[in-house]
């Protein structure tokens, strides 16, 4: 299936395999997309995705959680890989139950952390990975 990066989001209609291996979806496709738990919570939506420019593959995915119409809520830098793409209900879960996302260091979205500072990245990777 061919996509165009001007097509409208259309949930995983964008989902392409290359060599029966890589899932590829657009970026668009994936902001948006719910996150649930393992116990099929709701914890919140994607709202970005941070790219490292050098490495040429994703770091976070900016969970917004909370809150009413964009007001109130959390974000949330969770690593990519913790988070386990589940293509059949079109979302993705993490493995951390609610009481512990509240706990997890967010920020802000006026007052965003230096993702790229190397402290920072170390307290976040070890919070979401066990």
């Amino acid at each position: 299936m061919s996509y165009s990066p001007t097509q409208q989001k259309t949930g995983y209609a964008a989902e392409n395999s290359v060599q029966g291996m890589a899932t590829l979806l657009s970026a668009a496709t994936v902001t948006g997309d719910e996150v649930r738990n393992l116990q099929d919570e709701t914890l919140g939506k994607i709202q970005d995705l941070m790219l490292d420019m050098v490495e040429g593959k994703i770091i976070y995915a900016v969970l917004a959680s909370g809150g009413i119409l964009g007001m109130g809520g959390q974000l949330f830098a969770i690593p990519w890989k913790a988070l386990k793409l589940d293509k059949q209900n079109h979302r993705f879960t993490l493995d951390v139950d609610v009481d512990r996302l509240k706990s997890a260091p967010g920020f802000d979205k006026d007052q965003w952390p230096d993702m790229a500072d190397p402290t920072w990245h170390s307290a976040v990777e070890s919070y979401y990975t066990r």
